[in-house]
């Protein structure tokens, strides 16, 4: 039985009871979301982790992605940025990764990972086709599901996979004339493959064999948005609500098979159109979790867009995605490095605990009141130990070290905090 299937049955399984414990829900409740499709737990049964819940009254969680391309393929430099994103507090890894021996790659960061770890099938499937037969379109329809299948027996929790691109979207793509048509990478592939063989989407033709196959290891589907907006301009089109129909349509055929998934958005989104984006999908998609890239809310931050996506970030989670992508400092410009990575989780971090405040997650507002305080009482250790990144906090304050060790070098002995204990408490002041 797949968790839909024993949650079903009411049958509250350990990995049930942890993760409702975890994010300080009843287990029943739990179950209930898991089965009406509202929430996901994703974990391969092959797969020895920590389970992963996302989904309705739990915390914002975020993804990192790292991998190789074939102008940086580096082992060492994958595994440190692993190390990196998990150590800043990533929820879950996925791996890109499109040069180099990418099987191989996946199995070692699957064995060091101790938290979700997602892959997008369909890139390795065409760099196998584009090596073996010269050209991404002569991939067949067996290729592409064998490594999918692959992925599966390897312990991969979630894949991405883009069912939502038919015939009929590439139609309303071409009368859609957007500046930008399609920046997925995966949508891009599948949309080559369609047009070059004059064929339906294997993915979204071939659905029930998808689902047959995530069943036997409770493979969560994230429905990917081929077509999501890679600019302002062609936010919230008809290209892009044609592909979330039909995967709001795709949902509902996983949910009865008992198979989880989870929905991708956007994107590039004016921040006036962020949460009509989240209320959209949640309406067609019937409370599924929203897993979003960003959304980017300015198409000209380049070297900056993580920031960009942060502030995209904040909006959407708290107007109720559930799950952010990471964007980097590189994001447009180069593969990120170690450095990228940690900032990206940092500023998504900072999203998803925003969202949370706004979204009255238990206890996300209590870190808050937590860290006043120790500002209250001049506590720096304290105040290093709440913040997202206390290595840099700490050496930062070393560079201009203060004169009294319990102010900061900005006030000094005109510190706000003393001054103001001091007229209302009395305390001495310091001669």
């Amino acid at each position: 039985m797949t968790r839909i299937e024993q949650a079903r049955e009411g049958i509250l399984t350990d990995e049930i009871k942890a993760v409702a414990a975890a994010e300080s829900l009843s287990p029943e409740r739990l179950a209930e979301d898991i089965s009406a499709g509202y929430s996901v737990i994703t974990r391969n049964v092959l797969h020895d982790i920590i389970p992963l819940g996302i989904g309705r009254g739990m915390r914002t969680k975020i993804n990192a992605n790292i991998g190789t391309s074939k102008d940086r393929i580096s082992w060492d430099e994958e595994l440190q940025k692993l190390e990196v994103l998990i150590r800043h507090g990533a929820d879950a890894v996925m791996d890109l990764s499109t040069g180099g021996a990418i099987k191989d790659l996946r199995h070692t960061l699957i064995k060091r990972s101790t938290i979700a770890v997602g892959t997008v099938p369909i890139y390795e499937a065409i760099v196998k086709t584009a090596e073996s037969r010269g050209h991404i379109a002569k991939m067949s329809t067996e290729d592409l599901f064998e490594v999918i299948e692959d992925h599966a027996k390897d312990g991969v929790d979630f894949v991405t996979v883009h069912c939502g691109i038919t015939q009929k979207a590439i139609q309303r793509l071409r009368e859609d004339r957007r500046i930008l048509d399609v920046v997925s990478r995966g949508g891009a592939f599948l949309l080559e493959w369609m047009i070059y063989n004059d064929k339906e989407n294997p993915l979204f033709e071939q659905y029930d064999r998808l689902l047959e196959m995530a069943r036997k290891y409770d493979l969560t589907l994230s429905l990917g948005d081929g077509f999501r907006p890679g600019c302002l301009a062609d936010a919230t089109d008809r290209s892009q609500m044609e592909e979330l129909v039909t995967l709001g349509e795709l949902r509902d055929r996983a949910l009865e098979a008992g198979v989880q998934t989870i929905i991708e958005g956007p994107g590039h989104v004016p921040l006036n159109q962020v949460e009509l984006n989240i209320r959209l999908q949640k309406e067609i998609c019937k409370g599924a979790p929203f897993y979003v890239l960003g959304p980017l809310v300015t198409d000209i931050a380049m070297g900056y867009d993580h920031i960009a996506a942060a502030i995209g970030g904040a909006v959407a989670g708290a107007a109720g995605a559930d799950f952010l992508c990471y964007v980097t400092p590189a994001e447009h410009i180069r593969l990120p490095d170690i450095e990228d990575v940690r900032e990206g989780v940092i500023a998504s971090k900072i999203a998803a605990h925003a969202a949370d405040i706004a979204k009255g997650v238990p206890g996300a507002l209590e870190i808050d009141k937590k860290m006043a305080r120790f500002r209250k009482n001049l506590d720096w250790e304290g105040q290093i130990s709440l913040s997202f990144n206390p290595d840099k906090v700490r050496e930062w304050r070393s560079h201009v070290p203060p004169a009294e060790k319990d102010v900061c070098s900005m006030c000094g002995e005109f510190c706000a905090i003393r001054t103001v204990e001091r007229a209302l408490h009395g305390t001495k002041a310091k001669s």
